[in-house]
């Protein structure tokens, strides 16, 4: 039994560094080669676990070699275009100049209902409203109102905006974020000053950040 669950926590952990490796995109943001292989490997991974019988390096090996293929094949499409458009396909246009492609919805085998709720999604409810509309390789629809649709920007309407800056995590959940606090040049002694301000210890702090701004944001612990 002790043998079993080891045997999950290292397949668990060999998973996890083959996601990593593969990078950090969300299911739905996948090529259609990089779904295939998550699912081979979740596949492959399932065997060994279920089954105590076939050694533990004979279910990673093939695992291993999944990824490489990807690695390989990620490289080499980086490079070739006919290559990348065989592995991931190519974007499709829906919608252009405000008329549907009715043969490339057929093509993509979208219906016109699943089309009007990607457009909903992006806040557009009249088609007519739509310059172009692009099925993107990873399934996502990229939507492209005519510019008189579109809100106007701050610089077209001459309104003058306050620079934006990133905020700094320096405490989460009780610990000092070390070289985040260096990154935004401070230090502890302002750490303290800060809490003290509130009442507060590093200990207690949710989240505290600051931006380049020097505008701080703090919340306190909820009591459990």
């Amino acid at each position: 039994m002790i043998l079993s669950y080891v045997r999950t926590i290292l397949l668990y952990l060999v998973l996890i560094a083959v996601v990593r490796v593969m990078g950090k995109r969300q299911i739905g943001q996948m090529e259609p080669s990089e779904f295939v292989v998550t699912m081979l490997v979740a596949n492959l991974a399932s065997i060994p676990m279920q089954d105590g019988g076939i050694p533990l390096f004979s279910g990673v090996i093939p695992i291993v070699t999944v990824l490489g293929v990807e690695l390989v094949l990620s490289a080499l499409s980086m490079k070739s275009t006919k290559l990348r458009r065989i592995l991931c396909g190519k974007p499709v246009i829906l919608v252009e100049n405000g008329n549907i492609l009715q043969k490339n919805l057929r093509k993509t085998r979208i219906t016109l209902d699943e089309l009007t709720g990607h457009l909903r999604e992006k806040d557009v409810l009249d088609l007519r409203a739509v310059q172009y509309a692009i099925l993107e390789t990873n399934g996502n629809l990229s939507v492209f109102p005519y510019p008189k649709e579109k809100p106007a920007s701050a610089k077209e309407a001459g309104v003058q905006v306050k620079r934006q800056y990133l905020p700094v995590t320096v405490i989460s959940d009780g610990e000092i974020m070390t070289k985040n606090l260096e990154k935004a040049g401070k230090d502890t002694a302002w750490v303290q000053k800060v809490l003290q301000q509130r009442q507060a210890t590093v200990e207690d702090t949710w989240l505290l950040t600051v931006d380049g701004s020097d505008k701080i944001v703090f919340y306190r612990k909820e009591e459990s």
